[in-house]
């Protein structure tokens, strides 16, 4: 918190400054002080001076980020100088929400507007698409901010209901096949995660599918199949680094006709 907060909430200048002296408050930078074990990203924001956001601040709120790398901070345009650790990444722009003042962590509209502008088109429509399944915001909110022509174009494609990144990925890097692609279908009493055209069901498979839920899954894959569907199960080692052989599966799969009644 901001020393010029806690006064104005009626700390007194010596009760702070005697804390401080006992090792129970941390001062930073003279404006800002904290507790010992504050959050160390908030203390590395203030020491600073920038607000944590894009990657960084989506990896914080739990959404889906792919890879760890350098910490991701906003700053303004034409704001007070800036010092900040070798290999971080600073973002110097104005917010599409004003930030007030003391604020450490982007709100998720600032976060999403600069993910969009640093990031590939998978990796923020991902990020998007978790931000809307947690409801942290409203899709229709973002799209009457002031934001970019990408930024727009990206909030309309975005699913509210994506369980994890694998399901954006796959969905966004088969955009381009001529079949319908339906996510979170409720077919035989359950839900999949994808169905091509009329037929043809594709699950991703994540850490949780083993032991009672594989069996779950093996039993459910068997009813699709009575039932005349074709299921294909693919994992995250197989989408994030072996894309390729499971795009060439699903084309495959398609032109024996495999996703027709």
């Amino acid at each position: 918190m901001r020393g010029a907060q806690l006064i104005a909430l009626g700390h007194r200048h010596r009760t702070i400054a005697t804390l401080v002296a006992a090792g129970l408050l941390l001062r930073v930078r003279r404006v800002w002080v904290a507790l010992p074990d504050a959050d160390p990203l908030a203390l590395a924001a203030a020491r600073e001076n920038v607000v944590v956001s894009c990657v960084t601040q989506a990896r914080r709120l739990g959404l889906w980020v792919l890879e760890d790398g350098a910490p991701h901070v906003a700053a303004l345009p034409h704001g007070a100088s800036v010092r900040v650790a070798g290999g971080a990444v600073v973002h110097w722009s104005r917010p599409l929400v004003p930030r007030p003042l003391g604020m450490l962590f982007d709100s998720v509209a600032n976060m999403l507007a600069l993910l969009v502008a640093c990031q590939p088109s998978e990796v923020a429509l991902t990020v998007m698409e978790s931000a809307f399944n947690k409801r942290l915001i409203d899709k229709s909110e973002l799209l009457r901010l002031s934001s970019t022509a990408r930024m727009r174009e990206l909030v309309e494609q975005a699913l509210p209901w994506a369980d994890s990144g694998l399901e954006t990925l796959f969905r966004t890097r088969l955009r381009w096949l001529k079949v319908a692609i339906f996510s979170q279908t409720w077919i035989a009493g359950h839900r999949v995660d994808f169905l091509l055209g009329e037929r043809l069901v594709v699950q991703i498979d994540g850490g949780h599918h083993v032991g009672a839920q594989r069996d779950a899954d093996i039993a459910h894959d068997a009813a699709l199949m009575l039932l005349g569907y074709h299921v294909i199960r693919v994992s995250y080692v197989q989408i994030i680094h072996h894309w390729p052989e499971v795009q060439d599966r699903i084309m495959r799969a398609v032109a024996q006709g495999l996703h027709l009644a």
